[in-house]
């Protein structure tokens, strides 16, 4: 029998995205397994992060709507002092402690308390940034990473395949394409991994950029706030 024929007459497997795992050299089944877990992960992270955005918009909205409302600084501090708090709240509870500090030292220097609390709210500021962007630097490098540690599963894979084609010494297509479909098997992993991540990343950052200016600009309008009701004093004290 014609050796072309005999190959055709040879029973095709079914190709399945299991059975092109299955049947992977161990590296590339690692390659795959590592992608795949870490777009779990990836996913995870979005998940989280768009839940915790939409909850600290909430909790913004929700204390620049009681702060303006003209409750009595003191009062306000009260509530929010007892308890966790974060973003906006955050912001007014350091400055107000820094306030507190201030006027209820032995000393009561208020010289240079404008420039304390500007120093707090920076600091508070830039611990915000740093809880909303957590885990982020993961998705950059999965979106970054991704297709070529996939493109190595392929490169591996089709070596692996070019080696059995040439052991075989058999070139007819049946042959060559599971090998080969095993190989970029890898590579769609890692774009299936990359490309959720990358746009992940750049919507969440910007979330991170839109938070941190809405943060930045209410400590400028607080610090405003504080800074006259020093003045006052400083007036009546002098």
């Amino acid at each position: 029998m014609n050796p072309a024929d005999a190959a055709q007459a040879m029973p095709v497997a079914e190709i399945t995205m299991f059975g092109l795992f299955w049947q992977a050299h161990f590296v590339v089944k690692v390659v795959m397994l590592g992608l795949l877990g870490s777009s779990i992960w990836c996913w995870s992270i979005i998940i989280d992060k768009t839940l915790l955005f939409r909850r600290t918009k909430a909790e913004m909205d929700a204390f620049e709507e009681e702060f303006w409302s003209g409750r009595p600084l003191e009062e306000l501090f009260r509530a929010h002092n007892d308890k966790p708090a974060t973003g906006l709240a955050a912001l007014f509870v350091a400055a107000m402690r820094e306030w507190r500090r201030s006027y209820e030292g032995s000393g009561r220097s208020i010289r240079s308390l404008g420039q304390r609390i500007d120093k707090v709210l920076d600091v508070t500021i830039q611990r915000e940034v740093e809880r909303l962007e957590s885990r982020l630097l993961f998705l950059a490098s999965i979106g970054s990473a991704g297709p070529y540690i996939g493109l190595f599963g392929t490169v591996f894979g089709i070596m692996t395949a070019f080696t059995s084609i040439a052991a075989s010494k058999n070139t007819s297509l049946a042959v060559v394409a599971p090998g080969i479909a095993e190989a970029l098997f890898a590579t769609a992993i890692g774009l299936f991994a990359a490309i959720p991540a990358v746009l992940a990343y750049n919507k969440l950052q910007a979330s991170v950029a839109k938070a941190q200016g809405r943060l930045e600009g209410f400590a400028d309008e607080f610090s405003a706030i504080l800074s006259r009701q020093i003045d006052e004093r400083m007036a009546l004290a002098a």
